[in-house]
């Protein structure tokens, strides 16, 4: 598997969404979303990647919890409305880190820093940026 994939950061009342490249093994944040299929295959749509990364929202300890029903289910559903392969990734603390990263960014003084409300997308931007490092992406023959 190679080229584009989407990353998605479940939750309950909105999704976070990042594209990332298995080239370039890369990420960055596209949109927070309300649970809207049609906007979610929009996206699919636009950006034609070759799968999709839901993160697996876990106990600190590793255990499953009840967000970790409904994010495979999302999973499922993602898998049989787009036809792509969808993969999970262990997303512990991925929102705190997002909170750190969009911090970080305007204590730098940069213009995009990020928004509170991006932190959803930051999120599937790190959740798929941790997928696409511990995956081996088969080189494609010269």
């Amino acid at each position: 598997m190679s080229g584009t994939v989407l990353g998605f950061d479940y939750g309950d009342k909105r999704i976070g969404v990042a594209v990332g490249e298995t080239f370039t093994r890369s990420a960055r944040p596209l949109a927070t979303l309300a649970q809207d299929w049609p906007r979610i295959i929009g996206l699919i749509e636009q950006w034609r990647p070759s799968a999709c990364v839901v993160g697996l929202p876990l106990t600190a300890d590793g255990e499953t919890q009840p967000v970790t029903t409904r994010a495979l289910q999302f999973a499922a559903t993602l898998r049989k409305r787009s036809g792509l392969p969808v993969h999970t990734c262990d997303e512990r603390h991925s929102s705190l880190a997002a909170e750190t990263t969009i911090r970080l960014r305007k204590a730098e003084g940069r213009r995009r820093a990020g928004a509170p409300s991006e932190i959803d997308a930051v999120a599937a931007c790190l959740i798929l940026e941790q997928w696409l490092n511990q995956t081996p992406i088969p080189s494609t023959p010269a």
